[in-house]
Parts: C-alpha cells; sequence; structure tokens
C-alpha cells in the first residue's frame, strides 16, 4: 500500500483544521492505508515556516498527497501540491479515495 500524505488547509481555521485532519486520517487508515498527517506531526503548532519544514520532510516519504477541501486556499497546501507534482507524485482528492474504496 502507498504512504498518503494528506494535505490542507490549516492556518486561520478554528483549531487549526485538526478535527479534518483526524477523521479523514481516520477514514483513510480504516482503508489499510498508511497515512501522513501534518497535525500529528505540529501537534502543537508552531511557525508557519517551523511547520512546513517538517511537513516537506514527510512529504517526501510518501507516494501520493491526498487534498482535503479549501487546499487551494492554502498557501502551504499549494506549496506541497507544487512539491508532488514537480517529483511526479499523485495527487487526489481525499474524499474520493475513501467514497471510491466504500464502493
Amino acid at each position: 500500500m502507498k504512504r498518503i500524505y494528506l494535505s490542507g488547509p490549516m492556518t486561520g481555521l478554528p483549531g487549526l483544521n485538526f478535527p479534518a485532519f483526524a477523521a479523514m486520517t481516520d477514514n483513510l487508515r480504516a482503508g489499510g492505508h498508511t497515512v501522513t498527517n501534518p497535525a500529528e506531526i505540529n501537534p502543537d503548532g508552531g511557525t508557519w515556516n517551523d511547520c512546513m519544514r517538517r511537513d516537506i520532510a514527510a512529504l517526501m516519504d510518501c507516494d501520493t498527497v491526498a487534498t482535503l477541501p479549501g487546499w487551494e486556499h492554502s498557501e502551504g497546501a499549494k506549496l506541497e501540491l507544487t512539491i508532488a507534482h514537480r517529483l511526479g507524485m499523485t495527487a487526489v482528492n481525499a474524499h474520493d479515495l475513501v467514497t471510491r474504496e466504500a464502493v
């Protein structure tokens, strides 16, 4: 099974959007996936730069990026997707991935 990096908006959202990250991580793991969740990497937050450095390092160990709603409005998520595309990684909508597997 491929390792999935979960990408989505955090900055400016209530609770840094951690509940959405946790729920999707649970759904993907229930489907048998290995998931890297940046909310788990940075549970106490930190500066944007510090978090992105840790997140990008973790992204390098993954094969696929799964996006959460609103990723396109997040500078961090857009950077993660740009890196993923440039490195030839697969990018998918996280909800589509869960829905496909439920069928």
